[in-house]
């Protein structure tokens, strides 16, 4: 007879939580958010053609705190998952497969996307182009 006390397959209480588990889990849901914001892309290209009345009312929504925050996140969405991207091309070649530089590639993925989007997003503001 089985012993049924043991779970039927690991499972996150099993696992102890790493930076490649949480890149890869991350790389998918920038992924998600990417085709998310890409619509928003699209209904401010529709609210340009459509005239000024429509683009300002597009820029009133982007131009607000919660517009300027997702806006923020989808910036920090686009280069994680640029990041990540390039890091798996590296591996695709055959490099990066032991763990310390798995490591070192998964926390670089992390802080070069967050260093590009505040160099991003301190370029807007400071060009005046959020306003």
């Amino acid at each position: 007879m089985a012993d049924t006390r043991r779970p039927l397959s690991p499972h996150l209480q099993i696992y102890r939580w790493q930076v490649q588990m949480v890149t890869s889990i991350l790389h998918r849901a920038t992924g998600i958010a990417l085709a998310a914001g890409t619509l928003v892309l699209v209904w401010g290209l529709l609210a340009l053609a459509g005239g000024a009345d429509s683009f300002a009312a597009f820029k009133a929504c982007a131009g607000s705190p919660l517009g300027l925050l997702l806006l923020f996140g989808w910036t920090w969405a686009f280069f994680y998952h640029l990041c990540n991207g390039i890091r798996h091309l590296v591996q695709d070649t055959g490099a990066g497969y032991t763990i310390a530089q798995f490591v070192r590639s998964s926390w670089l993925s992390v802080i070069g996307s967050i260093v590009l989007t505040v160099i991003v997003w301190a370029y807007v503001l400071t060009a005046g182009g959020a306003a």
